[in-house]
């Protein structure tokens, strides 16, 4: 705080220190606002100061809050998944061996999955891999503790199928993923005579063959258009698979002694 201090000559009368004080007592009391306002302005910086570093606090402590409320979502999200799998397993009447999924490839050469189990659980290869959305795929190549599953959308890929509603039989076959990287498949050798509708469902046949082993009756995907192939013989339809590759933890392979069993 600023101070100034007029010194009056001793001699001064007090009516001479009295005229002098009247004409000097603005300047003080100018000078002593201005120490004033200083004195404020600094306590409101350093106020300031500590409200900034208040700011940052509270936004830490959000950001803590956001990540705890997402962790809870994804465990409740995988608590329904595995509620929903728990329900599948036990209400579907054949024998599957569950499996967790350990790793994705839906890029390159092969569109496959990983799961964790292999032939000391049981699982051997051409078996049909199933979950609660539909069918998955089918083994491929087995090892002790891991299997590779090839998926529905794979070209290399095939099941004997029919469409549902008209229980018309024919051959699904994987067509890789479109640009949006969806899975897609195709059902050919379609009866040309047939009426097929777009939303139709098609359903695996139970049928052997080149498919492997797969149970009668379960969910493949959706007829999303119809065409006429090229020899005029036969109709094919784009499909749309109802099990979510990327939304998959949980897959189960199907026991050859059940795979005939229809739901």
């Amino acid at each position: 705080m600023l101070v100034v201090a007029f010194v009056l000559p001793a001699s001064l009368s007090l009516k001479g220190k009295g005229a002098v004080r009247g004409v000097v007592a603005p300047a003080e009391r100018g000078t002593s606002g201005l120490g004033q306002r200083l004195a404020e302005a600094v306590s409101a910086i350093r106020g300031m100061g500590g409200a900034v570093e208040k700011t940052r606090e509270l936004s830490h402590d959000l950001v803590r809050i956001q990540a705890r409320l997402s962790q809870l979502a994804d465990v409740e999200e995988d608590n329904r998944r595995l509620r929903k799998a728990f329900k599948f397993h036990h209400q579907t009447p054949f024998s599957m061996i569950p499996c967790d999924v350990i790793s994705r490839n839906i890029s390159g050469w092969w569109n496959t999955v990983r799961i964790g189990k292999g032939s000391a659980a049981g699982i051997r290869e051409n078996h049909a891999v199933i979950s609660p959305d539909g069918f998955v795929g089918k083994t491929i190549e087995v090892s002790k503790r891991t299997a590779e599953v090839l998926l529905v959308c794979d070209p290399a890929c095939r099941v004997s199928a029919k469409v549902e509603r008209a229980n018309i039989f024919g051959l699904v076959r994987g067509g890789g993923v479109d640009l949006k990287g969806h899975p897609i498949a195709r059902m050919d050798f379609i009866d040309k005579d047939t009426k097929v509708l777009e939303g139709d469902a098609v359903v695996t046949s139970g049928l052997s063959g080149e498919g492997g082993v797969s149970p009668k009756g379960v969910h493949i995907g959706y007829i999303v258009k119809v065409h006429q192939d090229g020899s005029g013989l036969f109709q094919y339809a784009e499909i749309a698979p109802s099990a979510t590759v990327s939304l998959l933890d949980y897959v189960f392979v199907v026991s050859a002694s059940d795979a005939e069993v229809e739901p």
